[in-house]
């Protein structure tokens, strides 16, 4: 059976109208996700007026089994997510009262995010894994020294998932799983 070549040409513009509509169609589905209301969008912290708050910031006991409060006066700008990258900088800068620091020295904030569902993003360099001394104790107490700083000092925030580099991380040193948002522990406080 032979088919026309006037059916043909009709079956490739049917064809090429449909390709056309089906890219339309992709591009404004795509060009919707990408203009989601700015509420949703995670903000950096990076813009902002200055304010000085006073935190707590939790660094390890000698043993690596409890963590105790060091308050501070941290100056950072207005807003949850700058307020969080000051407290995660003041971690790594380290105790100025006899505790023990939690985090590598040469680690460094990469970006701070904070999501409406009050997930806040940390985003480190890759130092926190390659400097730190590693066993579980010092994993937990690495951890949670984040993750307590954060949440008991950022109303905004109600729990804290750690990235390494931009991209997720199992673990930080082998032991504890930082696949999920984390929630303070009130357990490890002395």
């Amino acid at each position: 059976m032979k088919i026309p070549k006037r059916y043909i040409g009709y079956l490739v513009s049917a064809l090429l109208v449909a390709a056309v509509s089906l890219l339309a169609v992709v591009i404004l589905l795509d060009n919707t996700t990408i203009s989601r209301p700015v509420e949703e969008a995670p903000r950096p912290a990076d813009l902002g007026s200055f304010r000085t708050t006073p935190v707590h910031l939790y660094f390890s006991d000698r043993n690596y089994r409890f963590l105790t409060a060091e308050e501070r006066a941290l100056k950072s700008q207005q807003g949850p997510e700058f307020l969080a990258k000051s407290i995660v900088e003041a971690l790594i800068r380290g105790p100025q009262q006899g505790l023990v620091r939690t985090l590598p020295e040469e680690t460094a904030v990469r970006a701070v995010y904070l999501i409406p569902e009050g997930i806040c993003y940390v985003d480190l360099t890759p130092d926190v894994v390659e400097n730190h001394p590693g066993g579980i104790k010092s994993e937990l107490m690495s951890i949670y020294s984040i993750v307590n700083s954060l949440v008991l000092n950022v109303t905004e925030i109600e729990a804290v998932k750690i990235l390494i580099n931009g991209d997720e991380s199992m673990t930080l040193a082998g032991h504890i799983d930082l696949q999920i948002p984390i929630k303070a522990n009130m357990l490890l406080i002395r």
